[in-house]
């Protein structure tokens, strides 16, 4: 079995609840894919970074830093920053916050990004694309550059196509077809 089957496997087993939810987007949903109980699980963590982190490269992306709005993007960060350790080049991780704190550095951006660098966001799942369009204006407006985004799953609900529309190139670990998602309960 692949990274990546493996992977799929891992979200099947934690992420998928069927039932009758609300998604961050407004959306109303038959299924609920709670990718945080992979993605931050050890497990996962392994998984995440090294497919990640080949994916990233398979683009030809060479980014400086990965990271995205936090709190779904941050552990897709730290696992593909972990696994460059031992893949070099280093990708650094960072955190986006959804409005920049009122203390301190006053910071919206959080860890190792630098204005004159070029990143990748990440993503726990895409559904609408608001919280990687989130990232990528905070990205922007600080001076970064980003070369795309890497989502874990995307729910095929439009929220690649409008990440697209703004120039930006999208490309997902899975997807709910090919975790064998179905609107109707198993």
């Amino acid at each position: 079995m692949t990274d990546r089957e493996a992977l799929q496997s891992l979200l099947r087993r934690r992420s998928i609840a069927y039932g009758n939810f609300v998604l961050a987007s407004g959306q109303r949903s038959s299924y609920y894919i709670d990718a945080r109980k992979t993605t931050m699980s050890a497990e996962g963590l392994r998984l995440i970074g090294h497919v990640g982190l080949a994916l990233i490269r398979e683009r030809g992306w060479s980014p400086a830093a990965v990271g995205g709005l936090t709190l779904g993007a941050d552990p897709v960060a730290y696992a593909i920053a972990r696994a460059s350790v031992d893949a070099t080049p280093i990708v650094d991780a960072f955190s986006v916050r959804k409005a920049a704190k009122e203390h301190g550095t006053k910071s919206r951006i959080e860890g190792n990004f630098d204005p004159s660098q070029q990143v990748v966001i990440v993503e726990d799942v895409i559904t609408s694309g608001a919280s990687a369009l989130q990232a990528i204006d905070a990205v922007r407006a600080s001076g970064g550059t980003v070369l795309g985004v890497l989502a874990v799953v995307d729910r095929e609900q439009g929220g690649k196509e409008a990440i697209e529309r703004c120039s930006v190139e999208v490309v997902s670990i899975t997807t709910t077809t090919k975790l064998g998602i179905s609107s109707n309960p198993p």
